[in-house]
């Protein structure tokens, strides 16, 4: 559920080809290390947040709640 409004949200506002472009230029500026695809995904997430939160003009903010 979250992936698909979270899609939503980028084709509503920055659309997937900008965002991909701007994800693609994040990648260009790091420099080369040995972390895993795993880094690498949570690095273009990070991004995505970034380009959302600059295209709303908004914050983020995560609150971690106990399971029941």
């Amino acid at each position: 559920m979250a992936r698909l409004v979270l899609r939503d949200l980028i084709n509503a506002t920055v659309g997937c080809e900008d965002l991909a472009v701007e994800v693609s230029n994040t990648k260009q500026k790091s420099p080369q290390n040995a972390f895993s695809q795993r880094q690498s995904t949570m690095d273009n997430l990070t991004t995505i947040f970034k380009v959302l939160r600059q295209k709303l003009n908004v914050d983020i903010e995560v609150h971690i709640v106990p399971c029941h």
